[in-house]
C-alpha cells in the first residue's frame, strides 16, 4: 500500500527517427530513445528501413505517455510498426496518451503499421496521430482496435477512447478523422451504426497520386466483412479511406493482411506481425 500522499509512478516515453537517402539506401539520420520508448532497426535487404517501436513497460494505463516522431526524407522508403500489439488497462485515474507525429518528404513513402491496440475493460486512452506530406510522398497508414479479446473471454463494458487523425499535404488538410467511444462501450458497440455487434475495428488510409485504381482489387479483397472501400479526391489530391469491423482480432486480420499488403505492392507485413 502506498503511503498517504504518494504519486503512481507513470510510464513515459519518447522516441524519435529520421531518414536520409545515401548510395541508392535509405539510411539513417537521427536516432533518440528515452524512458519505455525504444526502437530497433532489422536488417534490410532492399534498400528500404525499417523501425519497430517498444513500449519497454508492458502496456499503458491512466497517466502514462508515450511520444513518438518520426521523419521519412526526402526520396526514402520507412515502414514503422510495433514489436506487439499495445495493451491499454484500466485506469484508476487519469487517461494513457500516445502522441504521434510524422513527417514524409519529396518522393518518399512511409508506412505506419502498428500492431493492434487492445483495449481492457475501463481502460482509458487518447491517441492523435498527425502527419505531414509533401506533394509527391506516398503515405500508407493503419490502426487496429480490439476492445479485450474474445478468445480470452474479456469484454470491454466501459472505458473511454479518443482517437484523433490530421493527415496534411503541402499544409492542406487532406483526411481528419475524431473516433470517440465513452462510457458504456459494449451498449454503444451494439449498435448498427457503431460496431454492430463487432469487437474489433481498423482503419486504412492510404495517400497516393492515382490511388483510386486500388479499389476494385481491395473490395474482392473485403469480400463478406463488414466495412468498405472509398476513394475521395480533395483538392484535387486522392486518398482511399477503408473502414472494417470484424467479430473478433483474427477475423479482422483475415481480411486486413491481404490489404496492406496489396497497398505495399505484394510485399509482405514486417515479421513482427507473424510472431
Amino acid at each position: 500500500m502506498s503511503p498517504p500522499g504518494a504519486r503512481a509512478q507513470r510510464a513515459w516515453g519518447s522516441g524519435r527517427l529520421s531518414t536520409k537517402a545515401g548510395q541508392g539506401r535509405t539510411r539513417l539520420d537521427t536516432f533518440y530513445q528515452e524512458g519505455c520508448a525504444k526502437l530497433r532497426l532489422p536488417e534490410m535487404f532492399d534498400g528500404t528501413m525499417e523501425a519497430v517501436l517498444i513500449n519497454s513497460s508492458g502496456g499503458l494505463t491512466g497517466g502514462d505517455r508515450m511520444e513518438w516522431r518520426f521523419a521519412a526524407g526526402p526520396q526514402t522508403q520507412l515502414t514503422l510498426t510495433t514489436q506487439a500489439c499495445e495493451r491499454i488497462y484500466k485506469a484508476s485515474a487519469g487517461t494513457a496518451e500516445i502522441d504521434t507525429r510524422l513527417t514524409v518528404g519529396e518522393g518518399a513513402r512511409l508506412d505506419w503499421l502498428p500492431q493492434e491496440t487492445i483495449l481492457f475493460d475501463r481502460a482509458a486512452l487518447a491517441r492523435s496521430l498527425e502527419v505531414d506530406l509533401a506533394e509527391d510522398a506516398t503515405f500508407l497508414a493503419v490502426e487496429a482496435v480490439l476492445l479485450g479479446r474474445k478468445a480470452m473471454g474479456e469484454t470491454v463494458r466501459t472505458g473511454a477512447f479518443r482517437d484523433r487523425w490530421r493527415i496534411r499535404r503541402e499544409g492542406r488538410l487532406l483526411h481528419a478523422d475524431q473516433l470517440a467511444l465513452e462510457g458504456e462501450i459494449a451498449a454503444l458497440a451494439t449498435r448498427q451504426a457503431v460496431l454492430g455487434g463487432g469487437v474489433a475495428f481498423a482503419s486504412l488510409v492510404f495517400c497516393a497520386a492515382h490511388c483510386a485504381h486500388h479499389v476494385a482489387p481491395l473490395r474482392r479483397l473485403l469480400g463478406p466483412a463488414q466495412g468498405g472501400v472509398s476513394h475521395v479526391t480533395v483538392s484535387g489530391q486522392d486518398k482511399l479511406v477503408i473502414r472494417l469491423i470484424a467479430e473478433d482480432g483474427f477475423s479482422l486480420r483475415k481480411t486486413l493482411v491481404p490489404m496492406i499488403s496489396h497497398l505495399r505492392m505484394g510485399a509482405s507485413l514486417p515479421k513482427v506481425w507473424n510472431l
